[in-house]
């Protein structure tokens, strides 16, 4: 399949950059920072629901990574898709599920610490492409993957997490866990909704979505999640670093023995934590 055109992908980091923020519409238990990439849940576990800043354009992921965990609740982060525009909100819902929804317009998907792939017809959404590809293909959609992936950092005991951390490097609802939300345009007009987890396609999670009009991210700061992060994605060629870090760790035992290879040591340090 052909790569799309370089104005094409120049126009799509522009506009990812510009939308990589949380709208300052938001739920009354979250505080941003400053800068608006950061969204804390600061009491309770509910009324936390966020929005980006901007509409998504078509095949543009909104991605979030979790920074912070609280122990005594049950659930976890939830995301999707709404035609609602922040702004318009009298009040912001408590839940993103039931009440968000509800309202109608609206796609979210509750996010587990396993169990996330989409079933069709009874059978799990297939994977496309494998994990240490560096693009992520979803239908016409073309997204570099290393930001995609959460990394957790090199332990003692990091050979017993190797499988992990070349496939699906963290449980979705672990801290660093990285989690994003797209939608891919059907030849029908309509759009499926994906979810995106630590580098890996979870499957048409909605179908037959509205493209008539403008559709946000919904992050719903929820229960067990108490502070996720706005990661920006870049759309493009994938650096030299990246390239190099996808040979290493394809072709080593496990992380530890990333210090044993005769490299620079900042290219040891980026194939073990970043």
């Amino acid at each position: 399949r052909a790569a799309p055109p370089r104005h094409a992908v120049a126009a799509m980091a522009a506009r990812c950059r510009l939308a990589a923020r949380f709208h300052h519409v938001h739920g009354t238990n979250v505080r941003l920072d400053a800068s608006r990439t950061r969204a804390t849940r600061v009491e309770s576990f509910a009324n936390g629901l966020c929005f980006s800043q901007e509409p998504l354009a078509p095949g543009q992921i909104f991605l979030v990574e979790i920074e912070e965990k609280e122990l005594g609740w049950c659930g976890h982060l939830r995301v999707g898709l709404t035609a609602h525009d922040p702004q318009s909100l009298e009040v912001v819902p408590e839940y993103s599920l039931p009440d968000l929804v509800n309202m109608g317009d609206t796609w979210v998907f509750a996010i587990t610490r396993s169990h996330n792939r989409v079933t069709v017809d009874g059978e799990e959404a297939r994977v496309r492409s494998p994990a240490w590809e560096p693009f992520l293909l979803i239908e016409r959609v073309r997204i570099p993957r290393d930001t995609l992936v959460g990394r957790s950092r090199p332990g003692r005991y990091s050979h017993i997490l190797d499988d992990l951390y070349k496939a699906n490097v963290l449980p979705a609802t672990a801290r660093r866990s990285r989690i994003g939300v797209l939608y891919a345009l059907q030849p029908d007009g309509t759009a499926d909704m994906h979810i995106v987890i630590n580098g890996e396609d979870m499957g048409p999670s909605a179908r037959h979505l509205p493209t008539t009009r403008p559709l946000y991210a919904v992050v719903d700061v929820f229960a067990s999640t108490k502070s996720v992060r706005v990661i920006p994605v870049e759309y493009g060629f994938p650096s030299l670093q990246t390239l190099c870090r996808l040979v290493i760790q394809k072709h080593i035992v496990h992380r530890l023995a990333i210090d044993g290879l005769d490299l620079p040591p900042p290219l040891k340090s980026f194939c073990q934590h970043e």
